[in-house]
């Protein structure tokens, strides 16, 4: 009989807890592929042009780029389960104020109230698992989150092919108070305790972490006897900003979530039902949607699996190749018009069903992952919210200048110009993302470091199964 260790129930659960923040962020992305035919059907005087729709698609990027730059300086200060927690109720006002909404200027900020806590809970939520994670296990639970994006987006889409577009936001505004109640149980991350001078003891008794899993690296400086514990230095200096430490993952983690974007994944998401009626797709739009997304969920739970086995890099790699061949193949659906073929009119549901494996696989979770596994504990906060800013930043441009590109380069051209982007995304992971598989957080910032031996402690590793 497998008896499950109590910490990894413990980390699992603290991991759903922060998980349904992921679960919202992925029904705000896959609200407007339901909600746009709905409002057109049921409202039509609502929305009377396609920059209109645009706006729909685009304004929770520009909402959550804003709540990015502030959640560094919040998550900081009040904590990372703090942070999750004070966006739930802001969250669900803004939901409930696209529900209600009269006009077209309220449904906008309604969409970007609900862009702006995305931003306010995109880094927290992720870094906040990966910091109460053991080594042995982050990468399985540090990918739940992706996965939980990914049931949002499937929960949007098949809810909103039932429920208006109305009720389809008092449904998605539920979860922001499991949100907010899941939440109140659950310890802060020991990682931002400490480095705030604060007694972590109760937080690892909670969790169980071993103290591999909350080691840190101590900087190379001499130590001033003081009777309070020393502040890190500012970020925003020469000497930090510059330093290997630092700019490395930063270097790392930005371009892999740029590219991330630029792999055309959101124009897909938030745009599904309009690409596969303009591409003749002989199957119902609403029903190849629902298809897409169960294959990014499923596709998400392999990658929740294995990446611990696999490691990070060669599941990135296939991504990139994988995605890369599938947009070419999406590309030639719409230049040479094969719905005139009755059988060749599935290849722009192939084409996606395959890039969402693709895009599942690697580029969907793992830069997320990553984004609370490679920055430096001291300023783990301040980065990962500039990290999110250059995602969010790269889908606001993504999704708002679909339509513009479709005008400018044809659906053709501007798909095979996503391919582009998924084969730098292939070259850059093969020459600079470093493998970051079993390694604690602290080990992982000696490496950008370049350091030869590690400081720390050698302690003892955890089991999962006993």
């Amino acid at each position: 009989m497998i008896k499950i260790s109590t910490a990894f129930l413990k980390q699992l659960w603290l991991t759903f807890g922060a998980s349904l923040a992921f679960l919202i962020i992925g029904l705000v992305r896959g609200y407007s592929a339901s909600a746009l035919p709905s409002i057109e059907a049921t409202e039509p005087g609502l929305i009377q042009t396609s920059e209109q729709k645009s706006w729909i698609g685009a304004i929770p990027p520009l909402g959550a780029f804003v709540g990015s730059m502030m959640s560094g300086v919040i998550m900081q200060h009040a904590g990372r389960k703090r942070t999750l927690q004070m966006a739930a109720p802001l969250w669900a006002a803004g939901w409930l104020l696209l529900g209600f909404a009269p006009s077209f200027a309220l449904v906008l900020v309604g969409r970007f109230v609900d862009g702006l806590c995305v931003g306010f809970t995109l880094a927290p939520a992720q870094v906040y698992v990966s910091e109460c994670c053991d080594p042995e296990i982050r990468g399985r639970l540090g990918s739940l989150p992706t996965l939980s994006m990914s049931l949002g987006i499937v929960l949007s889409y098949v809810a909103g092919n039932w429920l208006s577009w109305r009720h389809l936001a008092f449904f998605s505004a539920t979860f922001c108070g499991a949100l907010f109640l899941v939440l109140l149980p659950l310890p802060e991350s020991p990682v931002w305790l400490e480095g705030r001078g604060l007694d972590s003891t109760a937080a690892k008794k909670w969790l169980h972490l071993s103290s591999r899993a909350t080691a840190v690296v101590k900087d190379d400086v001499p130590e001033k006897p003081s009777a309070e514990a020393p502040k890190a230095p500012s970020l925003f200096t020469r000497e930090v900003f510059c330093s290997p430490a630092v700019v490395k993952p930063l270097v790392v983690g930005f371009s892999l979530l740029f590219f991330q974007q630029f792999s055309g994944i959101d124009a897909v998401i938030f745009f599904t039902v309009e690409i596969f009626q303009s591409a003749g797709s002989t199957l119902n739009p609403m029903m190849a949607t629902i298809i897409v997304g169960v294959v990014q969920l499923v596709c998400n739970g392999v990658s929740t699996m294995v990446v611990d086995r696999a490691g990070r890099r060669p599941l990135l790699l296939l991504s990139g190749a994988v995605m890369c061949a599938s947009m070419l193949a999406m590309g030639t659906a719409y230049y040479m018009e094969l719905q005139h073929s009755a059988w060749l009119g599935y290849l722009p549901v192939a084409s996606l069903v395959v890039f969402m494996v693709g895009f599942s696989l690697g580029f969907g979770g793992l830069p997320f992952l990553l984004l609370g596994e490679l920055f430096p504990a001291h300023h783990r906060s301040q980065l990962s919210a500039m990290a999110s800013a250059v995602n969010l930043l790269s889908m606001f441009t993504v999704i708002k200048s679909f339509h513009a590109l479709e005008t400018v380069l044809t659906s053709a051209g501007t798909f095979w110009m996503y391919a582009c982007f998924c084969a730098l995304a292939f070259f850059f992971v093969l020459f600079m993302v470093p493998e970051t598989k079993g390694k604690s957080l602290a080990e992982i910032e000696e490496h950008f470091r370049g350091k030869k031996k590690s400081d720390a402690v050698k302690l003892q590793k955890i089991s999962t199964i006993a």
